[in-house]
């Protein structure tokens, strides 16, 4: 059976949303082209990031209607990596919490995708 193996969030500039994850993920696209960047991630994931202002057929959704989650293994892991966010200035819209799930906080992008960071059942 098939299972998605691509994530694509539509962006304003593929060029400035490039740049912000590749110092968010620690690596370089794979393909750039005005219109499209592409991300592998070690996970075997694909993260494309395509301009919503040629996407066709037109895409109607906005950042923030879904989310890309980290799970990490540890509670140190995580606040190394919140203490790294903020001083990159990402916007934190929700604060370390805890939640039903594990520990958590919620970050934005560019385009207002949230990037939420969670240890499961910490």
């Amino acid at each position: 059976m098939s299972e998605p193996n691509f994530v694509i969030l539509y962006v304003d500039s593929p060029a400035a949303s490039a740049n912000f994850y590749q110092k968010l993920l620690g690596n370089k696209p794979v393909e750039a082209s005005p219109t499209f960047v592409l991300f592998a991630l070690k996970s075997g994931l694909m993260l494309g990031l395509w301009s919503k202002h040629t996407v066709e057929p037109t895409a109607v959704a906005a950042g923030g209607g879904a989310e890309l989650a980290f799970a990490l293994e540890n509670r140190n892991e995580f606040d190394d990596l919140y203490t790294k966010w903020k001083s990159q200035k990402l916007l934190i819209i929700q604060e370390p919490t805890d939640m039903d799930f594990g520990h958590t906080f919620v970050a934005l992008d560019p385009d207002g995708h949230r990037l939420r960071v969670f240890v499961p059942g910490a």
